[in-house]
């Protein structure tokens, strides 16, 4: 697949992929006869990892750790999993504080609700 429809696909920037690879989030990606960047299966199953990571608000440098880990092999499963269980706890406390602020956007809209129907 090509960057364009790798880009289109996640809706990134072509930048952005070959920033991802050039720091180490992406494994180098295969190249064609004409020397154009070919994205495999392998390729895209990464990027849908960081894309949904990102999505979430996890750092570039939380991922580049946790890739150097997984390229590390099995000798790294349970460093792999702390890290993880750490981003899990730091977005459960941002759904938390996110969850505070739609109860009160919530309250003042029904406010707003009962005052407009007077």
């Amino acid at each position: 697949m090509k960057i364009n429809e790798v880009a289109h696909m996640y809706n990134m920037t072509q930048d952005t992929l070959r920033y991802y690879e050039k720091i180490g989030l992406l494994d180098p990606v295969l190249k064609d006869k004409c020397g154009n960047r070919d994205y495999r299966s392998q390729d895209l199953k990464r990027l849908e990892f960081i894309r949904c990571m990102r999505d979430a608000g996890l750092s570039i440098q939380v991922l580049q750790k946790y890739i150097q880990l997984y390229n590390q092999g099995d000798k790294t499963v349970e460093e792999r999993k702390k890290l993880l269980i750490q981003q899990k706890e730091e977005l459960m406390k941002k759904k938390e504080c996110i969850q505070v602020s739609i109860d009160k956007l919530n309250h003042k809209i029904e406010n707003y609700e009962k005052l407009l129907k007077e």
